[in-house]
């Protein structure tokens, strides 16, 4: 799938599987691949976001702030939800920090990757399932538009569609409107044409 994407949205690709790594995360969700979106300033995605009244910076701080206190994916509302019933994250955390070693619940890094007839075999852990599904979303997102490659724009549509992970949540929280932003997208790709 990847020969369809242009060089900016490999870029975008690379980047989300850098942060996952440097968050010390893996798989790569959504929220890596709307870092990758916004590691490139210059693009259509970003320019309609930007335009949109979204900016990059708040949303790099509020995926940072939801991945920060999380494990696994569990964010602050997350935590505050199971405190609600009496669970202290925190608490089980340390717990299992004390007995096993800091950073015990941290992802095993990945496996060495195996050669299978003289092709790699594809890493199908490298992604998480919402993340897979956007990429997925993106290609189809081009062909719908009848395009021949999947831009950056592509993936952000792809975001946009999937429209459940945390990407679609700290959007959502920056006031952005998802239904909105794919018309916006949209009506940008119309006009670049």
């Amino acid at each position: 799938m990847f020969e369809r994407f242009t060089d900016r949205a490999r870029a975008v690709v690379r980047h989300a599987v850098d942060e996952a790594r440097a968050e010390g995360r893996r798989p790569v969700g959504t929220e890596h691949l709307l870092l990758g979106v916004l590691s490139d300033g210059d693009n259509l995605a970003v320019r309609v976001l930007s335009d949109s009244g979204v900016r990059a910076e708040e949303l790099r701080a509020a995926v940072a702030r939801h991945t920060a206190a999380g494990v696994d994916g569990l964010g602050e509302a997350d935590a505050a939800a199971l405190r609600e019933i009496g669970i202290d994250l925190a608490a089980i955390v340390a717990r299992i920090e004390e007995s096993f070693g800091p950073d015990a619940l941290r992802e095993a890094p990945p496996a060495p990757r195996r050669w299978w007839g003289g092709r790699r075999r594809p890493d199908d852990g490298r992604f998480s399932p919402r993340a897979k599904k956007v990429l997925e979303l993106s290609l189809r997102e081009a062909l719908r538009l009848r395009h021949h490659h999947i831009g950056t724009e592509h993936i952000l549509l792809g975001l946009l569609r999937e429209g459940n992970g945390l990407a679609a949540l700290v959007l959502t929280e920056a006031g952005a409107d998802l239904d909105d932003l794919r018309r916006r997208v949209e009506a940008a790709l119309r006009t670049a044409a």
